[in-house]
């Protein structure tokens, strides 16, 4: 079921399974595209979880000039300014307003009666490093976090901006060993600052033969994942 950000004033998005608690669903998973690409990415993927009472929510991002491909307008979370990983890459401005958009998903989850520690993020690239961005400042406990090939973003005010009420908080990172657009070490690097920020989350690691994508076993994880975190 696909929804127009003119009906919701959300972010449009794919809706897959139960409309709310009262149609059965007990949980809710918003997951998060990468750069260039739509909801649609991950379409197919909720079916093959084994999920059946659990809606999953696939915004949008907004359409934005993206400066490392020329200012070429596309679905972004946030505009990146330069091909490496030094000083300031991402728009910071982008990041708080995609934020504010992906909170304002999680309260629409809420209202529709899914409890805050029954919504996990999961997100892809672009998508998981907002996840985990989101994922660490929110001031409700949350079901979990998944970052797929992704990575940290603003690390120095992290320790300042993250909430208490997700310190324990389930994650699990999955990244490609051969990954060309997002180094493995970029996506270890945020796991292990997450892991030493707060020891008493239960957190995962877990790399793959593979470059910049999602793969079958990474899948079965993330399946299992979801049922343990969810309940």
């Amino acid at each position: 079921m696909a929804m127009s950000q003119t009906e919701t004033e959300l972010l449009e998005r794919i809706e897959i399974g139960p409309e709310d608690a009262a149609a059965g669903a007990r949980a809710s998973v918003i997951w998060l595209h990468g750069l260039g690409a739509d909801g649609h990415d991950f379409e197919p993927i909720p079916p093959m979880l084994g999920l059946p009472k659990v809606r999953f929510v696939l915004p949008h991002a907004q359409v934005r000039p993206v400066t490392i491909n020329g200012g070429y307008v596309m679905r972004a979370w946030y505009d990146i300014l330069k091909l490496d990983f030094t000083g300031v890459r991402e728009s910071e401005d982008d990041i708080r307003r995609s934020q504010a958009q992906i909170e304002a998903l999680i309260q629409a989850e809420r209202a529709r009666g899914i409890p805050s520690e029954k919504i996990a993020l999961v997100g892809f690239s672009q998508g998981g490093a907002m996840a985990l961005h989101v994922g660490l400042r929110h001031p409700e406990r949350l079901a979990g976090v998944a970052v797929l090939s992704a990575y940290l973003l603003m690390g120095e005010s992290v320790a300042s901006d993250r909430s208490e009420a997700n310190a324990q908080t389930s994650m699990l990172f999955c990244h490609g060993r051969n990954d060309p657009v997002v180094p493995v070490w970029l996506g270890k690097a945020a796991h292990d600052q997450v892991a030493a920020l707060d020891p008493a989350r239960p957190i995962a690691w877990h790399d793959y033969a593979m470059e910049h994508a999602v793969c079958p076993e990474e899948l079965g994880v993330i399946a299992r994942w979801l049922h343990g975190v969810l309940g």
